[in-house]
């Protein structure tokens, strides 16, 4: 029969179960019943498919399209930053390393998660853009490549971490085997080991994506905030998440066409980052399921 501080920290954990559940709920509506006003009067097809994102102008048009354009060009970048570095160290701390330059590692190695954004967004802004245009002269002040870059080495301890406990989850006898059959410890490394961790992989990869297509302060800083339909990462672009912070920070009258677009935009980054978060689980679920 449980006793009566069992039955207090079970209902705890119920407790903050629910609060979870209710908050997300709270959020899906809010978004739904703000945005509801919004595509009630613009069609979701311009939505869409319109090329321009003016609803702060006389000349207004609401397409997310060089909103979304921004979101995926700066986040192409920071994987293409994050993904190699990434798996590479994480190959070194779960293959290479001595176990007590690991355990000293991997704790540095997230001190760059703790840092705040903020103080990114102003690196990327005052010393990766001037140190960028030294070789590429036409390179505008706010622009893409400089953010990305800057988002990519954000999230290296994101897909370094989750990739390093999945290679380290990978059996001893598969490396043994692979020993065994004359490999060297790089063969075993990138052609065994990284193979069989290769969903746990995925997996970082996933949340890394949906950690970069929500980022905010440094897309904000170092990007710009013109909605601009490129995929140049030279030029000043505007992600979903900065869109919002420029009308939530503005003088944009609450109620207003103008204001709901935040929600509407909104919107469109939770369906994103709800679909990443659920491929990483289904893909995380199978992952267990084929080792069980």
């Amino acid at each position: 029969m449980k006793n009566k501080g069992e039955k207090v920290i079970e209902y705890a954990l119920a407790l903050s179960g629910l609060i979870t559940v209710l908050t997300t709920i709270g959020i899906i509506w809010v978004l739904v019943s703000e945005s509801w006003g919004f595509f009630a009067e613009i069609p979701i097809s311009q939505f869409l498919f319109d090329t321009q994102w003016t609803p702060l102008f006389s000349d207004k048009h609401y397409g997310i399209l060089p909103l979304l354009s921004g979101t995926f060009l700066t986040t192409l970048i920071a994987l293409a930053t994050a993904v190699p570095f990434g798996i590479i160290i994480a190959v070194y701390l779960s293959e290479y390393a001595h176990r007590d330059f690991r355990k000293a590692m991997k704790p540095a190695l997230e001190v760059l998660a703790a840092v705040p954004t903020v103080v990114y967004g102003f690196f990327a802004l005052t010393v990766v853009t001037p140190f960028l245009q030294t070789f590429i002269p036409d390179l505008s002040t706010f622009n893409a490549l400089s953010a990305g870059l800057v988002m990519g080495i954000m999230i290296i301890p994101v897909i370094s971490s989750l990739s390093e406990d999945a290679l380290y989850a990978v059996p001893k006898s598969l490396r043994e085997a692979s020993y065994g059959m004359g490999a060297t410890k790089f063969q075993t490394s990138f052609k065994v080991v990284v193979p069989a961790a290769s969903s746990g992989i995925l997996v970082s990869v996933i949340l890394g994506i949906a950690r970069a297509v929500g980022e905010t302060m440094v897309v904000a800083i170092a990007a710009g905030q013109q909605p601009n339909l490129t995929m140049d990462p030279r030029e000043a672009v505007e992600t979903i998440t900065a869109y919002i912070v420029q009308v939530s920070l503005g003088d944009v009258q609450h109620d207003s066409m103008e204001y709901r677009t935040i929600f509407a935009a909104g919107i469109t980054l939770f369906v994103f980052t709800f679909i990443l978060n659920n491929i990483s689980f289904w893909i995380k679920k199978k992952y267990q399921e084929k080792y069980e």
